[in-house]
């Protein structure tokens, strides 16, 4: 719905499963994915595998809302709709997955798992090449990126003009790649934070400054 109704290029999903873009002239949704659908097959069988052992393991962890729509991960809620579970249940999870062979990150209400190996700027790459014609690392330096959790840590540490909302200081120091710079306020405030300060650093136009 993103892709097709907002006014962006694309979107990249699920921590770099795909990108899909929708190209309005053609009426067409571009869509890309990083494991075949032999691949996604499988790993879906894994991850229902690992999902019935999660939850008779963990008490009280549930499983994400829109998993149903959900196409290469997993995503364990531990706090949206269930009561939060402690740290160490939380932990339990992300061992799991691990011990399993997944990919897991932790978000501020999900443990999210997958199989593969890719991250979200490894289908950004691509999706940058592919739908915006650009080399994100001859770019890099041009572009802003704004997270909020762990799993933005490979884009934290890759754009040099990174910034956070203030959630990441929920996140154990260290245990990412910080953002170089941090709003003052939590989410969609905080990111209002950063656009305005990007904003507010941009030049006047000269016929502009000429009216001031």
């Amino acid at each position: 719905m993103i892709a097709r109704l907002w006014p962006v290029a694309g979107i990249v999903g699920e921590n770099g499963a795909f990108y899909f873009s929708y190209d309005r002239e053609k009426r067409v949704m571009r869509q890309k994915f990083f494991a075949t659908a032999e691949e996604r097959r499988k790993n879906r069988f894994r991850l229902d595998v690992l999902r019935q052992d999660i939850l008779a393991k963990v008490p009280g962890a549930g499983i994400a809302s829109d998993q149903l729509y959900r196409e290469a991960d997993l995503a364990i809620d531990f706090c949206e709709d269930v009561p939060a579970l402690p740290e160490d249940q939380v932990q339990l999870i992300l061992d799991m997955f691990k011990e399993a062979g997944a990919v897991a990150k932790l978000s501020s209400i999900h443990v999210n798992g997958w199989f593969g190996n890719y991250d979200k700027l490894s289908m950004s790459r691509i999706f940058a090449k592919d739908i915006l014609g650009m080399d994100l690392d001859a770019d890099r330096a041009r572009i802003i990126f704004a997270g909020d959790r762990p799993n933005d840590g490979p884009m934290f540490e890759f754009f040099p003009n990174s910034c956070g909302v203030a959630n990441v200081r929920d996140f154990e120091p260290g245990s990412f790649a910080p953002p170089a710079f941090v709003a003052p306020s939590e989410g969609g405030a905080g990111f209002v934070e950063i656009a305005e300060r990007i904003l507010s650093a941009r030049p006047v136009p000269a016929r502009e400054a000429a009216h001031v």
